[in-house]
């Protein structure tokens, strides 16, 4: 998987939106917010597209349990959710 390019994340009060950068990235249907665990997994996937040109749910999930006490099993699973999440909102490929 890959994060698609044009996405930004800013911080809007306790949360996080990704917000489309180009005119063809805008849905005005649509808005994609993340709360603060959501974000620190989307700043991750960045990075290693940026650097490796995909991700996986492996690493965010080792980087999740780096940074948070989560137990693995329950952190993965909230990983793939998540995925699920961006899958269809059309922000990872």
């Amino acid at each position: 998987m890959r994060t698609i390019e044009g996405f930004k994340l800013r911080k809007l009060g306790n949360e996080y939106i990704l917000v489309g950068e180009s005119m063809a990235l805008i849905n005005f249907n649509k808005m994609i917010t993340l709360n603060e665990t959501a974000a620190f997994l989307w700043e991750k996937a960045e990075e290693a597209t940026a650097a490796h040109g995909t991700f996986d749910a492996r690493a965010l999930c080792d980087a999740l349990c780096g940074e948070y006490e989560v137990d693995p099993a329950q952190a993965l699973t909230d990983v793939e959710a998540t995925i699920v999440t961006w899958r269809e909102a059309g922000v990872i490929e």
